[in-house]
């Protein structure tokens, strides 16, 4: 059974370094590293060359043209070119915890998703971080906020029971989940551009098709690496997509992950 490491990332050459040094501190690699790349510039594709040849597991670096926001259509192609079993999916500024990949490992479940949180890094500590190539933080650093999300404690990992009802808590920077759960779906609605509703969307039609979720505290840790906010100017439309979703009890997309395979 393999398990893939999916990253998206879009010009932002310096936080995805400290996302894979990251990766090189796990106690558990994955099986292969997909990087889903919406556009960047070749600095990223240097650096994603650098490390291909640093760690010892497959890194598939997929990309296409910047043509705006379009994270659901390039996780649909990345997702598709890949024959893993497991997916475990980060965005590209999220530095994770040494035993982050061996927690979403531990307590995966058939037709079972799970969703962690974050640990935010503070818009005063960005230089450092940056400077000091952190990809550690204690407890007690004065450069997280947030901090109780940042306790690892492997017996209270399991304790929450997988719900069939929809969590606000569910973010698309710490998810993983069964990669045929995500066909069966149809992936990522394309329909959705722009920032916001693209993972909650997905996530709703996954629980509409009888796939559960569930929450993982205290393990799948990660920090989230400050930055502005992205434009939010399709967020009203991309809402209305989702309300439909929950409305129609809708479990497919048409625009989704099965075009990019041969028919």
């Amino acid at each position: 059974m393999r398990t893939a490491l999916l990253i998206s990332t879009y010009n932002w050459v310096s936080a995805l370094n400290l996302v894979l040094k990251s990766v090189q501190n796990q106690v558990r690699l994955p099986d292969e590293i997909l990087i889903a790349d919406d556009g960047s510039n070749k600095e990223t594709k240097e650096l994603i060359e650098f490390y291909k040849k640093q760690f010892s597991i497959p890194v598939q670096h997929v990309w296409h043209e910047d043509a705006g926001f379009r994270k659901s259509k390039i996780l649909n192609k990345t997702i598709a070119a890949s024959t893993s079993d497991y997916i475990i999916q980060i965005d590209g500024d999220c530095i994770i915890h040494p035993y982050f990949i061996k927690d979403h490992i531990e307590i995966r479940e058939k037709q079972v998703f799970l969703y962690g949180s974050r640990v935010n890094i503070h818009k005063k500590g960005l230089e450092m971080v940056m400077r000091k190539e952190l990809s550690r933080f204690s407890f007690f650093s004065s450069l997280i906020k947030k901090r109780t999300r940042n306790i690892h404690l492997p017996y209270l990992r399991n304790k929450y029971a997988a719900k069939s009802g929809f969590s606000k808590k569910v973010r698309g920077c710490n998810i993983s989940y069964w990669r045929k759960d995500f066909l069966a779906v149809n992936g990522y609605n394309e329909e959705i551009e722009g920032w916001g509703r693209e993972d909650s969307e997905l996530i709703i039609r996954m629980l509409n098709s009888g796939v559960k979720g569930k929450r993982l505290k205290y393990g799948g840790i990660l920090y989230h690496i400050y930055h502005k906010e992205k434009s939010r100017d399709h967020v009203s439309a991309n809402s209305k997509i989702q309300q439909k979703t929950i409305e129609d009890k809708r479990t497919w997309c048409e625009n989704g992950v099965d075009q990019y395979f041969e028919k």
